[in-house]
């Protein structure tokens, strides 16, 4: 396993991260619904291989994720050889402060979420999605006192507009506040759109990517079929992502990735993991294993050789600037 800084910090970080939105996902999903004891042997996995980076959320089944990581994966080594993430925003409940970035709303919220995860602090708090209300100068003064007070080391963003991360970390750098080190956006190489702004962004201001679905829910592992379903559970009863879904480029996307893996000995997962870790900004993609040799397949790959410019070319020139459809929402 491999190292690196996360964006301009001294944070260091695997080159995976292992998400938790399976963890206590019982009746959400056919394919990953793994309850504390169907979730230690992938943390136990994870920590052999060396991974050391953890992502979660306070809205990750209604906060079972956080608990069941706390149970299960914080007592298996000590704690500051983990590095836990974990996301705020989302609805948790039915009052009208269970929601949103308000101070009172974030005090309660991590406090919450320290308690499920066992631990006294977070290392990488993120704003999991901004609220059309609340000031951005009181949601970074209220990060910024939970640094100060300890319970969290370093913040990040998630999945908004680059201006909105540009004012928060203007904000950062006038207030003297902390100043964000991480944006966990959606960025594959099917859906690419984040290039235009949030990613340049990022790699000017020293803020390192953690995106989420590196592996477009599946489609780049290549085992999906253009007419539907596919040879696993996911592909078959992934409702997000229906045939109609995929476009014609993005099939010649992964025909240059399963070329080149068939010409490296690799698979299309590490082919497409060594395409994001070619640019300069990535720190870590989040994977969502839902079985053991999926993660000895994305370990690996941090030990294969990078891509050449010719073969990320490859990859990269059937690319259509456009949105891509629905299943990315």
């Amino acid at each position: 396993m491999k190292y690196v800084s996360l964006g301009r910090s001294g944070l260091m970080v695997s080159r995976v991260c292992l998400g938790g939105n399976s963890w206590g996902a019982a009746g959400r999903r056919a394919w990953a619904a793994f309850g504390p004891e169907e979730s230690a042997p992938f943390f136990r996995r994870a920590l052999d291989l060396g991974i050391n980076f953890f992502d979660t959320a306070d809205a990750y089944n209604l906060g079972l994720s956080e608990t069941i990581m706390g149970e299960k994966l914080l007592p298996l080594v000590p704690r500051d050889e983990l590095v836990i993430s974990t996301k705020v925003g989302l609805k948790m409940g039915a009052a009208p402060n269970a929601i949103g970035l308000g101070r009172k709303h974030l005090v309660a919220a991590l406090d919450a979420q320290l308690k499920r995860l066992g631990t006294d602090h977070v290392d990488v708090y993120q704003v999991h999605r901004l609220d059309a209300v609340t000031p951005l100068e009181e949601v970074m003064a209220t990060l910024d006192g939970f640094v100060r007070a300890g319970k969290v080391r370093y913040i990040g963003g998630s999945a908004m507009p680059a201006y909105k991360f540009a004012q928060m970390i203007a904000i950062a750098d006038a207030r003297g506040y902390a100043r964000p080190v991480a944006m966990q956006n959606l960025y594959n190489a099917i859906q690419r759109e984040e290039e235009r702004e949030m990613n340049a962004l990022c790699a000017e201001q020293g803020v390192g990517l953690i995106p989420y679905s590196p592996l477009a829910r599946g489609f780049l592992a290549g085992n999906r079929q253009p007419e539907g379903g596919g040879t696993t559970e996911r592909a078959a009863k992934d409702d997000r992502a229906k045939p109609e879904n995929w476009r014609a480029c993005d099939w010649a996307v992964l025909d240059a990735i399963r070329a080149i893996a068939r010409t490296r000995g690799a698979k299309p997962t590490q082919v497409a993991l060594l395409w994001l870790w070619s640019k300069p900004e990535m720190a870590a993609p989040i994977i969502g294993a839902t079985k053991l040799d999926q993660l000895d397949d994305v370990a690996q790959a941090t030990d294969m050789p990078p891509l050449t410019a010719e073969e990320v070319s490859r990859i990269e020139t059937p690319y259509q600037w456009r949105p891509h459809p629905g299943w990315n929402a």
